[in-house]
């Protein structure tokens, strides 16, 4: 039985650095959490490092994802840790910018610095996120995933640690195709498209992931369901597709399906329906609410996505014989729906809390 603090602060609550967890969690290893390990590798998706470090000390949990909001919530909670980030974030910059570039600076920095702390915490990778206001510009995109690796780098942690995430656009596509040839390994996020997932591949990408709960928000929204079986869940569907594609024609890119919603309604044991309809997935990210529901349940959890059978079964051939154009690739997106509206939106709320950050940042330079 292993047994680690579970701090009061979980997902969507301040960060509370450093201070003493108020509860036990006892995580057996016959829990859906342990089995659910022994067959995916999963990551945290969370900016606390009390919650980042009391699940990677149950040894389930190797790798940790962050974002925008979590970088954010981070520079703005107040927490005496997480002010010393910003506070070094902001005298770094200060000396080797001005003005709008001082600010970036600040920002990259920022978020290295959380990076460098979660990096301790977890053996794994180590997710951060290039600004998504960039997510069209391929030159500026580079400039700032090279930056933000280079600070890794200058701390004593190597690039083989640390995934760049770009949104899932046809520009962070070939932004990722040029960072894996320098090696630099990329996740693009944002993924609500089978193309987006096809793309990435080809282009070389490290990681993806796509988001099965916001793809369900988006078929709700449009009349279909208001309940599925959780193997007939859209955003279910698509991911083990990707899967499917990916082990048929050998693509080494990763799925790591990120964002969860309750197939089958509302009620709080539904929860996990998409995380145990794609248990065997090759990664998986997971907020810590729903880490801690895994934990507290004994019930059997059955492996649903395997290599073999999972080729097999797929009869979808190499989309653009190989090498998908971005004529085909806009093409795609836009006939499937889901993937532009949900891509366009994430990238919208990804940027209001970018800019929030940016002005918190701004005005301390003002200072």
């Amino acid at each position: 039985m292993l047994v680690f603090a579970l701090s009061a602060a979980l997902a969507g609550a301040r960060p509370t650095a450093g201070r003493a967890s108020p509860r036990m969690l006892a995580v057996s290893d016959t829990s859906q959490l342990a089995q659910l390990a022994g067959m995916t590798v999963l990551s945290i998706d969370s900016g606390n490092l009390d919650v980042v470090r009391e699940y990677a000390h149950t040894g389930f949990i190797t790798d940790a994802t962050t974002n925008p909001l979590f970088v954010s919530q981070a520079g703005l909670s107040g927490d005496a840790v997480y002010a010393a980030m910003v506070d070094e974030a902001v005298a770094y910059a200060q000396v080797r910018a001005s003005g709008d570039e001082a600010v970036s600076l600040a920002m990259d920095r920022l978020a290295v610095n959380l990076g460098l702390q979660i990096s301790k915490l977890v053996r794994g990778y180590v997710s951060t996120e290039v600004d998504v206001r960039l997510s069209f510009d391929v030159e500026q995109s580079l400039a700032r995933a090279r930056r933000i690796i280079a600070m890794y780098e200058e701390a004593g942690v190597p690039r083989s640690r640390i995934l760049i995430k770009l949104a899932g656009t046809w520009e962070g596509m070939l932004t990722a195709e040029q960072l894996q040839r320098e090696g630099i390994d990329v996740n693009i996020t944002l993924v609500f498209a089978f193309i987006q997932a096809v793309v990435a591949a080809q282009r070389g990408a490290r990681l993806i992931s796509p988001f099965p709960g916001r793809v369900l928000d988006w078929h709700k929204a449009r009349g279909a369901g208001p309940t599925f079986a959780p193997a007939e869940d859209p955003g279910v569907v698509l991911c083990s597709q990707i899967y499917a594609y990916y082990k048929k024609h050998a693509h080494a890119t990763i799925c790591m399906p990120a964002s969860w919603r309750p197939s089958r309604g509302s009620a709080p044991e539904f929860a996990i329906d998409e995380i145990v309809a794609l248990a065997g997935s090759d990664r998986m990210t997971i907020p810590p609410a729903l880490l801690q529901q895994l934990a507290a349940s004994e019930d059997p959890l059955q492996r649903v996505l395997e290599p073999k059978a999972a080729a097999a079964a797929c009869t979808i051939d190499a989309l653009g014989d190989g090498k998908v154009d971005e004529a085909l690739f806009r093409s795609m997106m836009a006939a499937d729906g889901c993937g532009p509206d949900k891509l366009a939106e994430g990238i919208k709320a990804f940027v209001a809390d970018t800019e929030r950050l940016d002005a918190a940042i701004r005005a301390k330079f003002e200072k």
